[in-house]
């Protein structure tokens, strides 16, 4: 009986080997020597839609397809594989990417090779060694001893079956048929995002300025997209959120691609969309600016705004600030008339002005939001360093109220606007008053902006001054 067991076991193994060689033979493995085409659709909030359209031989019946070279960020859950006579049966993510510290996770409790090197002659000595331990650090047995850390190579004997080299996804599928189809295979993915940013520079006197406009996309999705037709959507899709972590900042390449070619717009749904006209590739780990528009001599107002504070219109406060700074700020209307009149997505814009040599210097930038047609845009460029102003209560009474929520309150105020220019200005000055206001008194008109707005525009001459007085009665 001793003697038949081997037999009885070699025999079993001879005869369950064609099966396991032949699950192994049954994926089909598909690269990107398959692909015939590739579309990248990036949203704004960190997620893009991928259609990647290959074409391969399947064979009759179920069988394991590994599509390889997907993005690292898939969301496995959204995937869609279209093929004629193809059916999904199954689907696996397979992320356990091949490294030395998951390969040696793979081993723990295995046996590798350990080759030292004799520091005086050069030679090496193999070992056989067993792999213990691989968390904080490498734990071996060494003959009869334990060993932390590496003390040399290891040779391993073979890479596990469930580490890829690189991010695969593997679908148990049925076919129909063998001969080469074409296979698409949609998903979304985390890790490509884009942004809108914008380089302008001021005319000599203010009143234009020349737009360009850059799409700046970010890839960290752990894939590269090779000659992608390439589409952007403008606007906040909704989306379910989940809980991740958050994602790690890295280094990044920068490339820029030449204004000849800017983006084409059109609607869908409620958002715009932006198509390149040509195919672009999108390399892992990069950052890439691609040409959306360019518009000249666009129509501006530079204003100067000082904006005030509701809290003094209750309470004795008395002085309010000495050289209190006003904000420099620039209007454009996105109008066919003013030189723009397209849809304008979310972004930073950076605006320039050159000086008297003719050098560009940076003025100052602010962020917009997603802006449509005919839409006014303001841009808060900084604070004026010669137009400031000096500002206090110069009265203040409660003129009835016995309970926190019925109140009368009387103040008056006066604001020194200085202007140590060489031109003339006109400051804006936007007071938020609360509760049911009324004027009484007032050096100069206002505006009643709104429910709780008063605005004034006051001119001051080049070195000098105007005094702006008021006085408001106000209930709550």
């Amino acid at each position: 009986m001793p003697c038949r067991m081997p037999y009885v076991l070699c025999l079993c193994l001879l005869v369950l080997l064609p099966f396991f060689s032949g699950t192994a033979m049954s994926e089909i493995v598909s690269t990107l020597d398959d692909q015939e085409s590739l579309a990248v659709t990036i949203y704004n909030q960190d997620l893009a839609l991928i259609r990647d359209a290959r074409k391969f031989s399947l064979q009759p019946g179920i069988q394991t397809l590994a599509f390889r070279e997907v993005s690292a960020k898939i969301r496995p859950q959204t995937a869609l594989l279209a093929a004629p006579g193809l059916r999904v049966l199954e689907q696996n993510f397979e992320y356990d990417l091949l490294t030395p510290k998951a390969l040696l996770e793979k081993y723990v409790g295995q046996k590798v090779l350990l080759v030292k090197t004799h520091p005086t002659t050069g030679e090496e000595a193999e070992q056989e060694a067993t792999v213990l331990s691989n968390g904080n650090g490498t734990v071996l047995r060494v003959g009869d001893h334990i060993e932390s850390g590496i003390p040399g190579r290891l040779i391993f004997p073979s890479v596990p079956e469930n580490l890829r080299d690189r991010p695969t996804l593997t679908m148990l599928v049925e076919s129909k048929n063998s001969d080469p189809q074409p296979v698409v295979l949609s998903y979304l993915t985390r890790g490509l995002s884009w942004q809108a940013d914008y380089v302008a520079e001021l005319g000599e006197d203010d009143t234009t300025l020349d737009l360009n406009g850059w799409v700046t996309l970010k890839n960290e999705s752990g894939a590269t997209y090779e000659n992608a037709r390439l589409k952007l959507v403008a606007g906040d899709v909704n989306r379910v959120q989940e809980r991740r972590p958050q994602p790690v900042m890295r280094a990044m390449a920068f490339n820029a691609e030449g204004l000849s070619e800017s983006m084409a717009e059109e609607s869908m749904f409620e958002y715009h969309l932006y198509t390149l006209a040509r195919p672009t590739t999108i390399k892992e780990k990069q950052s890439k600016q691609v040409a959306l528009m360019q518009a000249d001599n666009v129509q501006v107002k530079k204003e100067f705004i000082l904006d005030g504070q509701n809290y003094y219109y209750s309470n004795k406060v008395g002085e309010l600030g000495k050289k209190i700074k006003v904000g420099v700020f620039v209007e454009l209307k996105n109008s066919k008339e003013a030189g723009i009149g397209q849809p304008l997505p979310a972004g930073i814009v950076r605006v320039y002005k050159k000086d008297s040599s003719g050098s560009l210097q940076f003025v100052g930038e602010d962020r917009i939001d997603h802006t449509p047609e005919n839409e006014t845009v303001r841009l808060k460029l900084g604070d004026a360093f010669d137009v400031t102003a000096d500002k206090k209560q110069t009265d203040f009474k409660k003129l009835a109220g016995f309970s926190r929520y019925h109140y009368i309150y009387e103040s008056a105020f006066e604001m020194v606007v200085k202007n140590a220019k060489e031109e003339a200005v006109t400051v804006q000055v936007q007071e938020p008053v609360p509760g049911d206001w009324e004027i009484l008194e007032e050096s100069a008109p206002h505006v009643k902006e709104n429910a709780n707005t008063a605005v004034w525009q006051i001119k001051v001459e080049p070195k000098s001054s105007t005094t702006l007085t008021w006085r408001v009665k106000v209930k709550y």
